[in-house]
């Protein structure tokens, strides 16, 4: 069966703002596709997630420049729901705002925006510090704040919030942390005044990318295969990659001084089987020797455990499968390397592996790739509960016959 673009956009959960399945949407996020060629008939799907990633990462690093430097606003508005980057320049303000931990801890207030109005927000952000020149007041959930009262007691104190907005105090640094919100919702008080001071944080959907640049920041980077290797099996979760790389530098600082992480030390550090892994698999898939895919497949999912190891493995072969599904777009293949590269969603030194999929495009047809996603769809609900199975190791097979016995 052949099917069309529109039908397998549908049918696989992978327009932007789905519930419907979080695997593949995460795949969609971090794999932009060039305009007029896939999803939404021939629209850009490198929509606002995408391009607020793009610059939001140079605006990011101004932002932390900035406060490093001792540039620091009255009013920051930090919006979206990447909490770890957040954190993190919460910190950094802190740290360049108070001589001393001693005066951070008696000047710093951290309040939930469910306990509080504006106005009672506006009443502390309005009183001196105690013996330094400014004092941090958090407001974490500001989007939740509490609407106490009769409508005109609300409007009052946003009138309040919005009067002290437009000209806060120079001794006060107020931080007001939200979470996603609605695009109609920003536009309305006390949102939309806080836009000069806005700040945007969306999750992290290129993890390749950011795991490089974590490891720039103490001085190290990665080689083409380690980076590989590394951005495969650890979880899209700024937290869970920054945490993994501090221990990977420091692994691998104990073994070399040349400050440049290798394969090897990722096999090792995070706990990869040489033989039983995804790139293994690959080249298996490659090969089409479906003996050999399901047993390294059932290794993976042995040691990883059953479900969770098997989610993984769809969740590769699906990036797997996409960017060849891509390079049967008309002309994709006549492209330079680098566009090629992009073109798959593949930064940095992962351009390294681009023409890979030149070669496994050739090898599979454009019906053999399409059938492959829709087989990788089913095995990926029926993981998230939405039809019965027997059991991981019946889907596992099952999905190997489908991906590989294609008639």
């Amino acid at each position: 069966m052949t099917i069309n673009r529109g039908a397998l956009e549908s049918s696989s959960g992978l327009t932007r703002g789905s519930i419907f399945c979080p695997t593949f949407l995460w795949i969609a996020a971090s794999t932009p596709v060039k305009s007029g060629h896939l999803f939404h008939g021939g629209h850009d799907f490198q929509t606002d997630e995408q391009l607020i990633i793009r610059n939001g990462k140079a605006t990011l690093k101004k932002l932390q420049k900035d406060i490093a430097s001792g540039t620091i606003a009255p009013v920051y508005f930090f919006h979206g729901p990447e909490s770890f980057l957040k954190e993190e320049v919460t910190d950094l303000i802190r740290k360049n705002t108070f001589p001393a931990e001693e005066d951070a801890a008696v000047n710093t207030t951290v309040l939930y925006g469910q306990d509080v109005t504006p106005g009672e927000i506006v009443s502390m952000a309005s009183e001196f510090p105690m013996f330094t020149a400014r004092k941090l007041i958090i407001v974490k959930q500001f989007d939740k704040f509490k609407k106490q009262g009769s409508r005109d007691r609300q409007k009052l104190h946003i009138g309040q919030f919005i009067r002290y907005i437009n000209s806060p105090t120079d001794s006060t640094i107020l931080i007001l942390d939200a979470d996603q919100i609605d695009k109609r919702d920003i536009q309305k008080a006390p949102f939309r005044e806080l836009q000069p001071f806005r700040h945007d944080f969306p999750l992290v959907t290129h993890p390749d990318i950011f795991a490089s640049d974590r490891a720039s920041l103490y001085g190290w980077e990665f080689e083409p295969e380690a980076l590989k290797a590394f951005s495969a099996y650890i979880q899209p979760s700024s937290r869970e990659i920054a945490r993994e790389v501090e221990k990977l530098v420091m692994y691998a600082s104990s073994k070399s001084n040349e400050k440049r992480i290798t394969g090897t030390d990722v096999f090792e550090c995070v706990g990869i089987s040489k033989q039983y892994n995804v790139f293994e698999l690959e080249k298996a898939l490659a090969g089409k020797n479906v003996r050999l895919c399901s047993g390294i497949s059932l290794m993976i999912m042995d040691r990883e455990g059953q479900k969770e190891g098997l989610m993984n493995i769809v969740r590769y072969l699906t990036i797997f499968y996409m960017r060849i599904w891509k390079l049967h777009s008309p002309g994709s293949r006549r492209l330079p390397l680098s566009e090629t590269a992009k073109l798959l969603g593949m930064f940095g030194k992962q351009e390294y592996f681009a023409k890979n999929y030149l070669n496994y495009a050739s090898r599979f047809s454009l019906k053999e790739t399409e059938n492959a996603i829709l087989a990788l769809h089913q095995t990926d609900a029926a993981l998230k509960g939405l039809e019965p199975y027997p059991d991981e190791k019946y889907l596992l097979l099952r999905l190997m016959q489908q991906l590989l016995s294609q008639k």
